[in-house]
């Protein structure tokens, strides 16, 4: 049986399929230099589309099937919660198959020092043997956290590539920076 998800890149045309895009965002309350603003859409979301015009690959939203609250501190708390327990939320829908795709580039947010605990979900599900992954992080001031070092833990036989910390804040005039990113990756 085909996914509302998979149908939807099955009717694109132009997409180039070994490239896969698979990232998590947030809207809502949001920490951006230094308040907290509402954000109608988050700011990973940005930075997936952005490369998604770049590399015209396969965009995939890592959802959890119980959403974060739009309130700030209620996110932040949940989520240090979730390292804390070591969870894996399960995902709203997940892809059937990575085999297909050479490149994965993975896009998330910098929460408590690492990826969302659905990002791990995500990459739990999947074998990246022989696959390029290139993380992209966005944060506020926190880089990349110790994401870097967790997707090699988990994902131990892939070429995991140098990653590239983002400011949320600027993710919207980012683009020169994650073309030439991309670039230096061939992607």
């Amino acid at each position: 049986m085909i996914t509302l998800v998979e149908r939807a890149w099955k009717e694109r045309d132009n997409m180039n399929e070994k490239v896969l895009i698979a990232y998590f965002s947030r809207a809502g309350q949001n920490y951006v230099s230094g308040s907290i603003i509402d954000l109608p859409v988050g700011n990973t979301e940005v930075a997936a589309k952005i490369i998604q015009r770049f590399t015209d690959g396969v965009i995939f939203k890592i959802e959890p099937q119980k959403e974060y609250s739009s309130d700030y501190e209620k996110c932040v708390e949940q989520s240090r919660q979730e390292l804390k327990q070591n969870m894996r939320p399960k995902l709203k829908e997940n892809l059937k198959s990575i085999d297909n795709f050479d490149t994965i580039i993975l896009a998330y947010p910098n929460w408590c020092g690492t990826m969302p605990m659905p990002v791990f979900t995500f990459l739990e599900s999947f074998d990246f043997s022989g696959k390029k992954i290139l993380p992209l992080c966005t944060n506020e001031g926190s880089g990349m956290g110790q994401s870097e070092s967790d997707i090699k833990r988990i994902c131990r036989k892939a070429d995991i590539r140098k990653g590239l910390a983002v400011y949320g804040s600027r993710v919207i005039n980012a683009e020169s920076e994650i073309e030439a990113w991309l670039k230096k990756e061939n992607v």
